[in-house]
């Protein structure tokens, strides 16, 4: 017998709340890093940035966009999260509260909510306090596992910092005296956002998402190489100190950046070559940002200028109707 039925046709356990409970998983490393390493602040932190999300979240869905509340399908949780690992541990809760307004609010329910945001909402509240609050957003806390409560609190620059503001005919081996070790920068007893600190943390948290299939390869190895290819050209042919690749890799946001935030599914291209023209180009403007403009880090700036070409580039990379020369 014949069954005729609408779409869909094929049904699958995967649906938003699971893919965000891995997500939430392979962020739980570098919290528990974070936790470790800069103590209450870091909790109080992260657990503000969550309620805050949750709260803006049902309210905009209960009261202003008349819907039913989606924050049963964890991704205000998800954009809390990294919100948190955005900043910096002793930022006051009532910036968090902020930012948490602009990502929910403003960068995801005035475009309709779930699934129709243009810009990345974490990174969108990101900017917009990284913008208004410069001072807290770049004040560094001292990573020390001995004082969890933050009592003995000191700050410091961190290693973008420092490599932006070296003179340009200082040679590299002259910022090493200045620069934390490989070691401490892949584990992460370094100054920073939270998030973005411990590599092996991170690397941890790709490998589960790679595992559980919540994304594909291509955004976070495309993003990466791309950026790693530059430095290291001009590391050798211009002999650029800044540009020493190991050390650009594992400073800053970009791991945190490529591995959970270009990735995300509603402002990242939909297509195979749509991700690798979106992750080359989030890669020059990292590298770009990073070396010839006035901010240390180029990561968040780089992904929102990409993610506001993703309808063109999903447009140039939409799969023809097969057996027409039409897309």
């Amino acid at each position: 017998m014949l069954k005729v039925s609408t779409a869909p046709h094929i049904y699958s356990q995967t649906n938003t709340r699971t893919i965000m409970r891995d997500v939430i998983i392979a962020l739980a490393p570098a919290g528990l890093v974070a936790i470790i390493l800069f103590g209450l602040n870091a909790l109080v932190t992260i657990a503000t940035a969550v309620t805050g999300c949750v709260f803006f979240e049902y309210a905009t869905c209960r009261y202003w966009l008349k819907t039913r509340p989606s924050t049963s399908d964890l991704s205000a949780v998800v954009t809390g999260i990294l919100l948190a690992y955005n900043l910096p541990c002793n930022m006051p809760i009532w910036m968090i509260l902020i930012g948490c307004f602009v990502a929910i609010i403003i960068a995801k329910a005035a475009f309709g909510g779930i699934g129709k945001n243009v810009f990345n909402p974490a990174l969108a509240g990101r900017v917009f306090l990284f913008i208004s609050f410069p001072v807290q957003m770049t004040t560094w806390i001292n990573p020390n596992w001995k004082d969890f409560l933050n009592v003995d609190v000191t700050t410091s620059a961190t290693t973008l910092g420092i490599l932006k503001h070296a003179e340009p005919e200082t040679s590299f081996f002259e910022l090493a005296d200045k620069l934390p070790s490989y070691t401490d920068m892949f584990v992460g007893n370094i100054g920073g956002s939270m998030g973005e600190i411990s590599a092996l943390a991170l690397l941890l948290g790709l490998f589960w998402m790679l595992y559980r299939k919540v994304i594909s390869w291509h955004i976070p190895f495309y993003y990466i190489g791309t950026f790693a290819l530059l430095n290291t050209i001009f590391w050798f042919v211009a002999g650029k100190a800044t540009c020493e690749p190991l050390t650009q890799l594992l400073s800053g946001g970009l791991f945190l950046g490529a591995f959970f935030m270009a990735t995300d599914y509603t402002t990242s291209p939909m297509s195979k070559n749509g991700k690798i023209v979106f992750a080359i180009g989030c890669g020059v403007l990292t590298f770009v940002i990073r070396q010839y403009g006035s901010y240390p880090e180029g990561v968040s700036f780089a992904i929102l200028i990409m993610n506001a070409f993703v309808p063109l580039i999903d447009k140039a990379f939409h799969p023809r109707i097969f057996g027409t020369g039409r897309k």
